[in-house]
């Protein structure tokens, strides 16, 4: 069997968590900027729990390489295999790597990362972002007891990636996606007008917001401005618009 890259290695052990080479078992176009890549090897050491992470590494165009993180969207523990969905709206290394990588690639993984999952005690749950976070957001959603509340709060470029996901019958669910009809990436107004838009459930809620730096903290403010405290939000920042993410795979937040 492969083994990890040296610093694949190195890294997993300082993060305290596991490298592993996985193999590419399926890549497919799911809409006009989703695709799904589903890998195969040690899927539930990897893949932790929902609001997971796990590190790719991928090849920057430059004869190196460099990591992007990607939340895992699902695991089928029978089959030892994990997918992720990736938003290919963009050219990058990481968009380059799903759109390009065949089936029967191997690539190394370092995981589970992340430090959100989903608020135990919360009676509903809200979920802000773009396509890039459909993944991340369906296994939480998907992980919510029954009864319970998932609302939706997606802004899409194409219509077309309004990707859906089957839920329990005891679960309630709504879904509002907002066409972004052209307005810049970091442009919060779409999500906001969706929020403002939306009248909340009674009790106690929490929100999960995932995609563009700027935007996440235009919403933190909406959401603390009616009512939200800071413990009710678990914000995290997949990019920076106008900014390639530093080798880690995270955005820049200086």
């Amino acid at each position: 069997m492969t083994s990890p890259d040296p610093s694949s290695v190195q890294l997993a052990d300082r993060l305290g968590v596991h490298a592993r080479v996985c193999t590419v078992v399926s890549s497919t176009q799911l809409s006009p900027n989703l695709r799904e890549v589903v890998l195969a090897g040690d899927a539930a050491l990897l893949a932790g729990v929902p609001g997971n992470d796990v590190m790719i590494q991928v090849g920057t165009g430059t004869g190196q390489t460099g990591r992007r993180r990607y939340s895992i969207r699902s695991v089928e523990t029978d089959l030892d295999t994990f997918s992720l969905w990736v938003a290919t709206d963009h050219e990058g290394p990481g968009a380059d790597w799903a759109r390009s990588t065949p089936v029967g690639a191997v690539v190394d993984v370092v995981g589970p990362r992340g430090k959100i999952p989903l608020a135990p005690l919360a009676d509903w749950h809200l979920f802000l972002g773009d396509v890039s976070a459909l993944g991340a957001f369906y296994r939480l959603a998907q992980s919510i007891e029954a009864p319970g509340q998932a609302i939706f709060i997606i802004e899409v470029d194409d219509m077309n990636d309004a990707v859906t996901a089957p839920f329990d019958e005891g679960l309630g669910v709504t879904g509002i996606f907002v066409e972004r009809r052209g307005r810049d990436l970091h442009d919060p107004a779409g999500l906001l007008t969706g929020l403002a838009s939306f009248e909340f459930p009674d009790h106690e809620g929490h929100a999960y917001l995932f995609g563009e730096f700027n935007v996440n903290r235009a919403l933190t403010s909406a959401l603390r401005d009616r009512g939200f405290s800071p413990e009710q939000i678990s914000a995290k920042a997949y990019y920076r618009s106008g900014r390639a993410n530093a080798a880690n795979g995270e955005p820049e937040r200086d």
